[in-house]
């Protein structure tokens, strides 16, 4: 197969959850013999044109220069680009910008878009953008031939908002046993008497919910926020929360392995994400064995099932906090780092990327098309 991949700013990933996918599934599908491109903008600071037998097709990215405006030319930049190019396959990841040039996809190709969460429904978008991006949503659901979705929740969304079948194919983490004790002491904690938190600083992660029940609880444990606290809501939270000890903005930690012990060595996770989709920060918890104390909802349940606790209020957070300890829930932690292994590992994720695209590509299933 001859594979592009269109959405993401560009692979080695120095950025995010996509671009991870995207890193991880197109090394794995070149080594299985395809051939594999991934658009990446022109700034992108890896310079080479291919990356572990991937080529990387550079595309002028003016983010830079005007802002978020920038992201729909970049797209368009790609679309068109990829005119030329005679793909079997496109995978389109996410639509927030690219929405808008559907029509420009090249006909001959199979278009698979992976819908990514209810992006609309995230709080640092205004009104008018919010209902912008409901109708990219329904463009991109429509105007694919064919549609991914990461968790069941927007499965089912997409089914019940816009009458499209998806194809559910979760995201991956990996597992990890390689705790090393002494890079706790580079953050000054002690193992199994912290807790943390790690999340964008949008109201939609609820940080603030958690961190009022932190402030209120007895317990003396200090808790890690683990994100780019430099944003108005960042500062907002940090104003809020200053006279409070135990609460310790650490900004935002790129050292993967550093992530990876402080999860292992935590108490307790909290993971308050709500707006869709299957989080990958939620499943390197649990492949890096934290007990979960997840927002109750939907997209965490579908994920955690019952191997972790649920909150629903800052109350409900001081309660888990005072009451709650990982030593005493391991079976919770457990259970999740099997899933990891069973469910969720990066190689059983790719293969089934790859064995959906030969189902689209095949007759009888193009004949049961998504749009």
């Amino acid at each position: 197969m001859k594979i592009g991949i269109l959405g993401t700013r560009g692979i080695p990933n120095n950025y995010g959850g996509f671009e991870q996918f995207a890193e991880f599934f197109s090394i794995h599908a070149a080594q299985a013999g395809h051939s594999v491109s991934v658009y990446t903008p022109h700034n992108h600071s890896y310079d080479e044109t291919t990356f572990e037998k991937v080529t990387l097709i550079k595309c002028y990215d003016p983010e830079y220069k005007i802002g978020t405006a920038g992201q729909f030319i970049y797209d368009l930049n790609c679309i068109l680009d990829a005119r030329k190019r005679n793909f079997d396959i496109i995978l389109q990841l996410g639509y927030t910008s690219s929405a808008f040039w559907y029509d420009f996809h090249p006909k001959n190709s199979v278009v698979i878009t992976n819908m990514d969460g209810l992006e609309w429904k995230r709080s640092k978008y205004n009104k008018p953008v919010q209902k912008l991006l409901k109708v990219a949503e329904k463009w991109a659901a429509r105007k694919s031939d064919y549609l991914i979705s990461d968790s069941l929740g927007i499965q089912e969304y997409l089914l019940k908002t816009h009458n499209k079948k998806s194809e559910h194919i979760a995201y991956g983490a990996n597992n990890f046993d390689a705790p090393n004790e002494e890079i706790l002491n580079i953050y000054k904690v002690e193992k199994n008497h912290f807790n943390m938190i790690m999340a964008r600083f949008e109201p939609e992660n609820n940080l603030e919910m958690v961190l009022q029940g932190v402030e209120s609880s007895e317990n003396k444990q200090p808790i890690l926020v683990i994100g780019n606290h430099e944003t108005k809501y960042g500062e907002y939270l940090k104003n809020k929360f200053s006279t409070c000890k135990k609460i310790q903005f650490l900004g935002a930690i790129y050292n993967q392995n550093h992530l990876d012990n402080l999860r292992y060595f935590s108490n307790l996770y909290f993971h308050g994400h709500t707006v869709g989709g299957t989080n990958p920060s939620l499943l390197e918890a649990m492949g890096s064995q934290s007990l979960v104390i997840a927002h109750d909802n939907h997209f965490n349940k579908s994920v955690l099932e019952n191997n972790a606790y649920y909150f629903n209020s800052p109350d409900e957070v001081k309660k888990i906090i005072d009451t709650i300890k990982k030593i005493d829930n391991l079976q919770f932690v457990k259970n999740n780092f099997e899933a990891i292994a069973t469910k969720y590992n990066w190689n059983k994720i790719n293969e089934e990327y790859l064995q959906f695209f030969t189902k689209c590509l095949s007759r009888n299933f193009r004949g049961a098309k998504a749009k």
